[in-house]
């Protein structure tokens, strides 16, 4: 049977680097610290902490184990906090962050919204078509689209979002039309990532090697790219909605299943989220629920 007492405990432990800090950060003598791994250890017939007299840290199971329990443990805080904290007014200063297009398109309107609801609260907004380091940086959340790598931040999903691979009718003039997801490698293709990240896509449920003349690290970049001919990009369909419209970018292989990733609402932990962030996520669950308004007229829901 699950022992919540042991799983908070064992995470506070990887947390802390330590058994002494876990014991005071939960207010513990440090024997019943230890009590409650050795327990664990015992009870999963597996052993999840390597110990040293410097440091303590997680195996290799140990790691996997965490990751799973963090999120139900900050999970079952938050749920905890949403409850004793539901009479808190949301008040100060909140820095957001966006890509450039989703921000004037769809993140103006609910900022407005949100401060003519919440007088008591200051927002900075910045428009950015970067990856944003949110504590480095102190931002307190971001409007994100795409998948999340980094499993520091929190992310709420607040709708799907549909890729699509497009290039520029005068590029394909002057290419072979691909028919088949396999002949992408063939095409120059516009890679989106760092190192040699972006190089495979998941097309039709399948991965193809892709290469070209220009990597970037920003899907804006990418779409422009697109649109000046240097090859085939594959990037978000709200991106490239008005570009389809005008007859400046066409969709290639449009007859395959586009691959979903989503529009995420992120910030970096669970711990002492204050007021104003979570009233402002809660809004755009609330406005984005259903059909989220990015979405072109052939997204599936």
């Amino acid at each position: 049977m699950i022992d919540w007492n042991e799983m908070v405990v064992f995470v506070r432990v990887v947390e802390e680097g330590s058994f002494v800090g876990a014991a005071r950060a939960l207010g513990v003598p440090k024997s019943t610290v230890s009590r409650r791994i050795a327990a664990l250890e015992d009870r999963l017939g597996a052993r999840l902490l390597h110990r040293t007299t410097r440091v303590v840290r997680a195996t290799a199971v140990g790691q996997s184990y965490f990751e799973r329990c963090a999120s139900l443990v900050a999970e079952a805080a938050e749920a905890e906090r949403l409850v004793t904290s539901a009479q808190e007014v949301p008040r100060g200063r909140m820095r957001l962050t966006t890509s450039v297009l989703f921000g004037h398109r769809w993140l103006s309107p609910l900022v407005s919204e949100f401060l003519q609801q919440h007088p008591e609260v200051e927002i900075d907004l910045v428009l950015a078509n970067r990856f944003v380091e949110l504590v480095d940086e102190g931002f307190d959340l971001a409007i994100r689209a795409g998948t999340l790598g980094n499993t520091e931040i929190v992310a709420r999903k607040l709708g799907p979002v549909y890729m699509t691979m497009v290039a520029s009718p005068d590029f394909l003039r002057q290419q072979s039309i691909p028919t088949r997801a396999e002949e992408l490698s063939t095409l120059p293709c516009i890679l989106v990532g760092v190192d040699n990240s972006g190089a495979t896509w998941q097309i039709g449920g399948r991965r193809v090697s892709v290469s070209g003349p220009l990597r970037v690290n920003d899907m804006q970049l990418a779409r422009d790219a697109a649109v000046a001919g240097i090859g085939v990009a594959k990037v978000p369909s709200f991106l490239v909605g008005d570009d389809l419209d005008a007859g400046r970018l066409v969709r290639v292989l449009p007859e395959l299943r586009r691959e979903n990733t989503g529009v995420y609402a992120v910030y970096p932990t669970r711990r002492h989220v204050s007021p104003s962030v979570r009233a402002f996520v809660e809004l755009c669950l609330e406005r984005f629920a259903g059909r989220p308004p990015w979405l072109l007229a052939d997204d599936p829901e």
